[in-house]
């Protein structure tokens, strides 16, 4: 299927741009998270693991790389809602123990768009001596 797609199979080669950082991260997630059994019972069994899985991380884990934000809420657009009550929060916080910041808190940015090769961006291959 995916071949059919256009995605070429990975080997696991790091930094080379046809890697897919988000599947080589949810693999890791899902190799080691903590109610990860050693053998499943049958193949129902693992689907029905997964899908709990992909559904914590999609809709209740909070990913640095998209603002602590989950992936549901900036797929469906409510990133910036809550974004705008973490920066009321915040403030309101500072305004009662300044003392306790360095600097003014602010919640992360949120981000508009995630790629894995941006169109946008031509990266030229690098190539290397044999």
């Amino acid at each position: 299927m995916l071949t059919g797609l256009g995605a070429t199979r990975s080997r696991s080669r790091p930094r080379v741009s046809n890697d897919n950082p988000f599947g080589e991260s949810q693999f890791r997630t899902t190799k080691y998270a903590a109610d990860h059994p050693e053998r499943f019972d049958s193949p129902a069994r693992a689907g029905q693991w997964m899908a709990a899985l992909i559904s914590y991380c999609n809709h209740e884990q909070r990913h640095s790389g998209i603002g602590l934000h989950t992936p549901a809420s900036v797929h469906i657009g409510t990133a910036h809602e809550v974004t705008d009550q973490q920066a009321v929060a915040l403030a309101e916080a500072y305004e009662r123990h300044p003392e306790r910041c360095v600097r003014r808190p602010k919640p992360p940015e949120t981000v508009g768009q995630v790629w894995i090769n941006d169109p946008t961006r031509k990266v030229q291959p690098v190539l290397h001596d044999p």
